[in-house]
């Protein structure tokens, strides 16, 4: 086993036990990696699941982090057309207390734009999910060019490598 593969599953094994506490609620983040298109890429994305062990619901609504120029929580949605389009979800995405919610492709997501660094295979990727109650989670987050699609369209759908966002 190769010393980047050791590092990319101890950053994974880290990332699983991430959690925090903030009054009634207790937020989990569960398989967590990030992706981009290409090595060139100016944009990329981040997905997980957020479970909430606690006894009150919870809601994602901000994230951070130094890669990207600009982070947002973004979901898809269709046009009209038939056509999916990529928005930013401003008031972001509800956890219920005793549940889950996703963040995955071709739904909702965490979206870097702008990134200030290339994102490699077996690097990661320091999160700041921002909760309403739970307050701030810290978490690593590996990046993983490796990953198929898990029964859910690419990511790539809609322009490649997400340059259609602006800065």
């Amino acid at each position: 086993m190769s010393l980047k593969s050791v590092v990319f599953a101890a950053a994974a094994a880290a990332a699983f036990a991430t959690s925090a506490f903030a009054g009634d609620a207790m937020i989990m983040v569960h398989d967590p990696y990030a992706r981009v298109s290409s090595p060139t890429a100016k944009a990329g994305a981040a997905f997980m699941e957020i479970m909430n062990k606690g006894a009150a619901d919870d809601q994602l609504i901000a994230v951070r982090s130094d890669v990207a120029a600009r982070v947002e929580l973004h979901t898809h949605k269709e046009s009209g057309d038939g056509v999916m389009k990529m928005m930013h979800v401003e008031e972001g995405f509800a956890v219920p207390a005793g549940g889950s919610h996703s963040l995955k492709r071709g739904s909702d997501h965490v979206m870097f734009m702008g990134l200030t660094q290339s994102l490699s295979h077996g690097d990661a990727v320091k999160l700041t999910l921002v909760f309403e109650k739970a307050g701030e989670i810290e978490i690593e987050v590996p990046v993983d060019l490796e990953r198929k699609a898990e029964g859910h369209g690419e990511h790539t759908g809609h322009g490649g490598d997400h340059s259609g966002h602006s800065n």
